[in-house]
C-alpha cells in the first residue's frame, strides 16, 4: 500500500502522534513544542487539501482499519463532505493557533498544544468515521479536550461556564448512547451505511421505536448544533474562552450540523419508513428560531465576544434554514455557508480579542471609552469581521446568502425563509453599526497619551488571515459552490455510499 491508501486515517493520526510530543517538549524546550504543534497542523492541512482533490473525482474512499471489512470492522469514509470538513478545521486550527502563540495565550498553561492536538483528532475523527458509535467516541474525545481548552487561564468565570458547558454535554452523550442501543437493538449494526440498507426492513410494530430513535438523535446533535431552545450553554461558553479557543469552537457547532447532513439522509431517508425524515418537521421551525434569537443577541451584546458567539448561533440558524430543505441545491448552498460562517465567526472573536488588547486587556464592551492605537486599522478589521457575519457584499457571506435564498425559493415555506433571512441579516447589521460607532466613530476624550502600551500589531496577523481567506472564497465562489453541490449530490445518494463502503455485502 502507498501513502495515498492511508490518506483518510493521516487526519486522526498526525494530532494523536503531536499531542503526547508537544506534552513531553512544552515543560523543556517551549519553542520546540510550538514548532511541532505547527508542523503537525500544517501536515493535517496538506493531507485535507490531498483528500478534497481525491474525493473531487466523486468516488468515495474507504479506509478499513486493521482490514476488517464493513459492517463487522471500523471504517472510515473520505469523500467530497469529510474533505471539506477536515479542510476548515485544519484552515481554522493554524488561525487559531497562530492567534494564541502570537498573543502568548498558549503559555497561560502546560497542556494547551496537547489539548489542542487531541481537540483536532476529535473533529477529524468526527467528520471521517462511518459508524454511529464511532462518532460518539470522536465526539467525547473532542469534547474532553475542549473542556480543558474551555478552562485554559483559569478564572471563576470560565469555571463557572465549563461547569454548565460539561452538564449540557453530559446529557447529550447519555442520550446520545440510549439513540444508538435502540438503533443496535432494531438493526443489528451501528454502521451508517449498513443500518440505512437495514431500516428499510424494520417490522410495522417496531416503527415507533425506530422513529424515537431518530429524533433523540436529532436532538443529540441539536445540542452541538446550540438549535434554540437547547442553545443557553454557547453564550456564555464561547464569552468567557481564551480567545484563540474561541475562534476554534467556531467549528464546534458545525459538528452538530455536519452530523445531521451526514446521519439523516444515510439513515433516515427514503425508505427507512416511518422514521423517514423524521427531523424535518421540527428542523426548519427550529432554524427560523434560531436564527432570529443569534442575531437579536449580536444587538443586545454588551460586548464583542458576545456579540461573536451570539453571531455564531444566528448563522448556524441560517445555514439550517438551508439543510432543513433536504434537496441537493439546499444542502450545496448550505455548504458553501458553512465554510463561510464558520472563518467568519472565528474572526469576529479573533478580533474581539485585539480591540480588548488595546483597550486595557479585558475590556472589549461595545460602550465607548478612551482612545486607544491603531484605533482605524482595528476598526477596518472590525468592519471587514462584522460585514461578513451579517451577509454583506463584497464578502462571501452574500453570495451564501443569496446561494441559500435561491435554493429555498422552491421550496412551499420559502416566504418565511426569506423573511428570517432579510430581517435577521438587517438587525445583525444595525447591531455590529450599533457597537462599532460607538467604539471607533465617537469621539473619545483627548489625552495626549494612549491609556495602555501599545500592543504589537502581530496580533491581528490571525483575523487578517481569516478576513482574506473570505475574501478568497468569494472570488472562488463559482469552484467552491460548485464542489459543494457536489458533495451534497453525494451525500443524498443512499445507495452509492452503501455500495462503496459495503462492497459485495450491499444490496
Amino acid at each position: 500500500m502507498t501513502l495515498t491508501d492511508h490518506l483518510p486515517i493521516l487526519p486522526i493520526v498526525i494530532p494523536a502522534l503531536a499531542a503526547p510530543v508537544t506534552l513531553m517538549l512544552m515543560r523543556r524546550h517551549p519553542a520546540w513544542g510550538i514548532s511541532a504543534a505547527f508542523a503537525s497542523c500544517l501536515a493535517m492541512l496538506v493531507a485535507a487539501l490531498a483528500l478534497l482533490g481525491f474525493a473531487g473525482d466523486g468516488i468515495v474512499h474507504v479506509y478499513e482499519v486493521g482490514e476488517w471489512p464493513a459492517p463487522f470492522g471500523i471504517v472510515l469514509v473520505a469523500d467530497r463532505l469529510s474533505a471539506i470538513m477536515l479542510t476548515l478545521a485544519a484552515t481554522l486550527a493554524l488561525i487559531a493557533l497562530l492567534h494564541a502563540v502570537v498573543t502568548g495565550a498558549d503559555r497561560k498553561g502546560w497542556h494547551f498544544h496537547p489539548l489542542f492536538q487531541f481537540q483536532l483528532m476529535g473533529l477529524n475523527g468526527a467528520f471521517l468515521t462511518g459508524d454511529l458509535f464511532n462518532l460518539f467516541v470522536f465526539f467525547e474525545v473532542l469534547l474532553i479536550a475542549s473542556y480543558g481548552l474551555l478552562l485554559h487561564g483559569q478564572g471563576p468565570a470560565r469555571l463557572k461556564a465549563g461547569v454548565q458547558y460539561v452538564v449540557v454535554n453530559l446529557v447529550g452523550s447519555s442520550l446520545f448512547l440510549i439513540a444508538l442501543g435502540l438503533l443496535y437493538s432494531l438493526t443489528g449494526t451501528l454502521n451508517m451505511a449498513d443500518m440505512g440498507v437495514r431500516v428499510a426492513g424494520i417490522a410495522a410494530e417496531d416503527q415507533g421505536l425506530l422513529r424515537i430513535a431518530a429524533l433523540l438523535l436529532a436532538g443529540v446533535f441539536a445540542i452541538k448544533a446550540a438549535i434554540v431552545p437547547l442553545h443557553l450553554w454557547l453564550p456564555r461558553t464561547y464569552d468567557v474562552a481564551t480567545p484563540a479557543v474561541a475562534a476554534l469552537f467556531a467549528i464546534m457547532t458545525k459538528v452538530g450540523v455536519y452530523s445531521l447532513i451526514r446521519v439523516v439522509p444515510q439513515v433516515f431517508g427514503e425508505g427507512a419508513g416511518a422514521a423517514a425524515w423524521a427531523p424535518a418537521p421540527f428542523l426548519m421551525p427550529a432554524a427560523m428560531v434560531t436564527a432570529a434569537v443569534g442575531f437579536v443577541g449580536v444587538f443586545v451584546a454588551r460586548s464583542f465576544s458576545e456579540q461573536a458567539a451570539y453571531a455564531v448561533i444566528g448563522s448556524t440558524g441560517t445555514l439550517l434554514i438551508a439543510v432543513a430543505g433536504w434537496q441537493e441545491a439546499t444542502l450545496g448552498a448550505a455548504l458553501y455557508y458553512l465554510v463561510h460562517s464558520t472563518l467568519a465567526g472565528a474572526a469576529l472573536f479573533l478580533v474581539s480579542d485585539v480591540i480588548a488588547r488595546r483597550r486595557g486587556g479585558s475590556t472589549d464592551n461595545t460602550s465607548s471609552g478612551p482612545d486607544f492605537a491603531d484605533r482605524q486599522l482595528v476598526g477596518l478589521l472590525f468592519m471587514a469581521a462584522a460585514i461578513a457575519a451579517s451577509g454583506l457584499p463584497p464578502l462571501s457571506g452574500f453570495i451564501g446568502k443569496l446561494l441559500i435564498l435561491k435554493s429555498v425559493s422552491a421550496l412551499p415555506d420559502w416566504g418565511w425563509a426569506f423573511g428570517v433571512i432579510l430581517v435577521t441579516t438587517l438587525i445583525g447589521v444595525i447591531g455590529f453599526a450599533r457597537a462599532g460607532s460607538a467604539v471607533f466613530w465617537r469621539a473619545a476624550p483627548q489625552t495626549g497619551e494612549s491609556p495602555v502600551p501599545p500592543a504589537p500589531r502581530a496580533d491581528m496577523a490571525a483575523a487578517a488571515i481569516a478576513l482574506a481567506l473570505l475574501a478568497t472564497l468569494s472570488a472562488g465562489a463559482g469552484v467552491a459552490s460548485a464542489y459543494a453541490g457536489a458533495a451534497a449530490g453525494q451525500v443524498l445518494d443512499r445507495a452509492a455510499a452503501a455500495r462503496a463502503v459495503l462492497g459485495e455485502a450491499a444490496p
